[in-house]
């Protein structure tokens, strides 16, 4: 559990009653097929023709992670595509197929894969370096482009047979999938761009590629998941009310089904958890009214005329998942007014023109970048004065998704 401070000024800084929160841990309709507060975010992959052979080509691909705000984590990407002839991989660096396929019909030089919808997957950290490209071997892990960009790309080598040797002959792939790591993505077809020019490392020549397409993914909370994976409660200093999670805000107990949830004073708790049988990326959560993997918590801790402060805490319910590289988008009017930012990092995202009402928040890394498993022994991370107060932490994923929050308040 993790706590952060904000506070801020304006003409609409007073509150006179508990916040009324609307926020994106609810369900979706089917039409909303991209996310409202990062509208131009997407997952870019770029297919560039470095050399013919004799029977195809050889090809980087790279993918773009620009969405501004959400990662892609453990256990990573798996990209996917049906070959739009008869082509086979003959060999790759930076990623491998799951599959090999029938390569029955070769008899010498066995290539890589032979499927006709080959599934490929990120090397893992630690690959040897005769295996790697730059950019590769990342356990198909991705970071967000605002939080850090450096690590938002990932790419690898393929080379490619009984395909077309020359531009006009050569068949774009079709049917892109790319699951990161659940469902949520969809991917548009390749569509051929102006070739990609590379800057030699003197920087005293400028190649290019010999072809170049591109395709986008766009994510949609509804395709991920039909019921949300968070949710909000409230509190203030004037009140000793809480007001908690809804009911059955992510799902329901399931009485018939024990091991739907983990009672936390359960005497084998450990064993309960590892023997779970559920996959890494399903969350097995704490059993609580809510059923919630994460709480956010907002509390209204100073209401003066001239600013406002507020406590947010996060607690993670997740006995299934340690949240790495988090972060919280919010929205709220008086955003435009920040005055002080406590033990973490902002960017205002501002993902329409003329309103400066949404901002991005993530831990300091080494710091409080990191939100333990539910039940962790771990006490990460403490606040450096003698309160013992925990200090602000959240995620945003693939599995867990977005915690964004609408945040309406009454004019002072």
């Amino acid at each position: 559990m993790d706590s952060i401070w904000l506070s801020t000024v304006g003409s609409r800084a007073g509150f006179v009653a508990l916040l009324f929160i609307l926020f994106s841990c609810s369900t979706f309709t089917s039409t909303e097929a991209y996310d409202p507060l990062d509208p131009n975010g997407n997952i870019t992959l770029k297919w560039d023709i470095i050399s013919w052979t004799a029977d195809g080509y050889v090809a980087v691909v790279t993918m773009y992670n620009f969405q501004q705000y959400r990662h892609i984590q453990e256990p990573g990407w798996t990209l996917g595509w049906t070959w739009a002839k008869k082509e086979v991989i003959w060999n790759m660096m930076g990623s491998q197929t799951t599959e090999q396929g029938d390569c029955s019909k070769f008899k010498a030089g066995i290539p890589h894969c032979c499927k006709k919808d080959p599934t490929v997957v990120d090397l893992l950290p630690g690959t040897p370096y005769n295996q790697q490209i730059a950019n590769c071997c990342k356990g198909g892990v991705l970071n967000s482009w605002a939080q850090d960009p450096g690590n938002a790309v990932s790419s690898f080598q393929v080379s490619v047979g009984s395909a077309g040797t020359t531009n006009k002959t050569v068949k774009l792939p079709r049917n892109f999938t790319l699951r990161a790591p659940g469902p949520g993505y969809t991917c548009g077809p390749a569509k051929i761009v102006k070739p990609t020019q590379f800057i030699t490392s003197d920087k005293r020549r400028v190649t290019q590629a010999l072809m170049t397409w591109n395709v986008t993914c766009t994510y949609s909370q509804f395709l991920a998941q039909k019921t949300p994976t968070c949710c909000v409660s409230l509190s203030s200093f004037y009140n000793d009310t809480i007001v908690d999670c809804p009911t059955c805000t992510c799902g329901c107990q399931n009485k018939t089904q024990p091991d739907s949830c983990v009672n936390r004073n359960s005497p084998h708790l450990s064993s309960v958890v590892s023997s779970s049988g559920k996959p890494l990326n399903t969350p097995l959560v704490q059993c609580t009214s809510h059923m919630c993997p994460i709480r956010v918590h907002w509390h209204v801790k100073l209401n003066y005329k001239e600013y406002w402060r507020i406590k947010i805490t996060i607690t993670n319910f997740n006995y299934r998942m340690n949240y790495s590289q988090w972060n919280l988008v919010v929205q709220h009017p008086n955003f435009d007014n920040l005055t002080q930012l406590f033990s973490f990092k902002y960017k205002s995202l501002n993902p329409y023109e003329g309103l400066n009402d949404t901002g991005m928040l993530w831990g300091v890394k080494f710091y409080n970048d990191f939100l333990s498993s539910a039940g962790s022994l771990d006490a990460y991370p403490w606040s450096p004065n003698a309160s013992s107060t925990l200090v602000f932490s959240l995620l945003t994923t693939l599995i867990a998704t977005l915690a964004s929050l609408l945040i309406l308040s009454s004019l002072s």
